[in-house]
């Protein structure tokens, strides 16, 4: 089955964290800190690459995870970057958030690229926070969780044609006659369950055609899996719509016509008015001049033109593709709606840095939020007294202490801070 439509879950690698060290070098006898930073965590990116034209891949795989940077070493030594994952995805996949179904970005274009997940920075070693009045720093930073979400991703083909029309038309033989694609081919509905692409050379221009699988009445609803099918098209420049002249029901080519017309009008305006060329199918049969002059009548009467055409031994494809390429030099390229991206590149837009601090009085207490520090806290380590003593100093210079005083916070109080909770004492005792 033709997947195009599936969740993941991705997570940028952790940040290393810094250590704690002292140079222990001989003849020197007090020597400075000398803790290294933790590494860079490895980030997630989905890029568009032609080899694939499925999500096919992402069935059972629904995890993605970039590596955690490395830890600080002594001797000021750097922790290693983590690797990057790189994680392919056809082109024309787009991608939603997971949650609130938020376009992120439209890999419309080949080797286009999106930061899925950054990886967490690294923490600093206790040689980064010596001063010439701090001259051995007893504590390090943590390194940050790398980002995570889940995500949806949806392919839509790129096609500059598309071919529309009920089962059985002759779309795959079609896009067999006029290109090397080569689907499976039978003389009963619906045996095309996915669609195909083929590339298309005339008059030394070369153009995608896709061939969409048959659709019924009602497929603007979902039926006949019409839902997954009509939006393949949604991206193509021109439709051709196949009307096979004689039909094994005896239903008139006429009324099939206005009724696949009528499903692309009900699913999408838009989708109605793309320029259309109609071809009427299978004039090698015999017996049909009667139906095809009444079809040719009627669409002569609504304004269109018709191409008669036999799929089959390839008579009139050399005028309809004559057209086809008129149209698309007159055609610009759809416009996608995608957010912005710096030279094919997407990125989720950063939460701002200086986001309001909040004090709020709970009925536990207090809680302290914004200004970034949730990811402060994220960074300390809770078990060092000297790195708690350093978190308090920042509170204290952020004036934070002082807000939580105005808010009238007394000993004993619990203060909550980027989800951690800490008994409030005046001075750094209690933090």
């Amino acid at each position: 089955m033709f997947l195009d439509y599936t969740k993941i879950f991705v997570s940028g690698g952790d940040g290393g964290n810094g250590i704690v060290a002292f140079r222990r070098e001989a003849y020197v006898p007090k020597g400075g800190p000398a803790g290294g930073n933790g590494g860079q965590g490895g980030c997630v990116w989905l890029v568009a690459d032609e080899s694939l034209n499925t999500l096919e891949n992402f069935r059972h795989a629904k995890h993605y995870r970039a590596e955690q940077g490395g830890h600080g070493g002594p001797a000021n030594r750097q922790g290693a970057v983590g690797a990057d994952l790189v994680v392919k995805v056809p082109v024309g996949t787009i991608i939603r958030d997971g949650g609130t179904g938020e376009l992120l970005a439209d890999l419309a274009e080949l080797g286009s690229k999106f930061l899925a997940a950054k990886g967490g920075r690294g923490g600093w070693g206790n040689a980064h926070f010596a001063t010439a009045t701090h001259r051995a720093p007893q504590f390090a930073e943590k390194g940050d969780p790398g980002e995570e979400r889940w995500l949806e991703l949806e392919l839509k083909l790129l096609a500059d044609v598309g071919l529309v029309g009920f089962p059985n038309a002759g779309k795959s033989t079609f896009i067999t006659k006029v290109s090397r694609a080569r689907p499976k081919i039978a003389d009963y509905p619906f045996t095309t369950l996915e669609p195909n692409l083929g590339v298309v050379a005339h008059q030394g221009e070369i153009f995608v055609v896709a061939d969409i699988p048959g659709l019924i009445e009602g497929a603007h609803t979902g039926a006949g899996l019409g839902h997954q099918f009509l939006k393949h098209i949604e991206r193509t420049r021109i439709l051709i719509h196949l009307v096979e002249v004689s039909s094994p029901d005896g239903s008139d080519p006429w009324e099939r016509f206005q009724k696949i017309s009528r499903e692309l009008a009900l699913y999408s305006a838009k989708l109605a008015e793309k320029p259309q060329l109609v071809a009427l199918n299978k004039m090698d049969l015999p017996g049909i001049d009667g139906i095809a002059a009444d079809f040719l009548a009627k669409a002569a009467s609504a304004g269109l033109t018709v191409f008669p055409i036999s799929a089959q031994t390839g008579a009139g494809l050399e005028p309809l593709l004559d057209k086809v390429v008129v149209e698309l030099k007159s055609l610009p390229k759809p416009e996608l709606d995608q957010p912005t991206a710096e030279k094919g590149v997407y990125r989720i837009r950063p939460e701002a840095e200086d986001t309001p601090l909040v004090i709020t009085k709970t009925a536990a207490g207090f809680r302290v939020s914004g200004a970034g520090l949730e990811r402060l806290v994220a960074r300390v380590d809770l078990n060092s007294e000297a790195a708690l003593r350093h978190f308090y100093f920042i509170l204290l210079k952020r004036g934070i202490i002082d807000g939580l005083r105005k808010k009238g916070v007394t000993a004993g109080d619990t203060v909550e801070i980027g989800g951690i909770q800490f008994e409030y004492t005046e001075g750094f005792e209690g933090m």
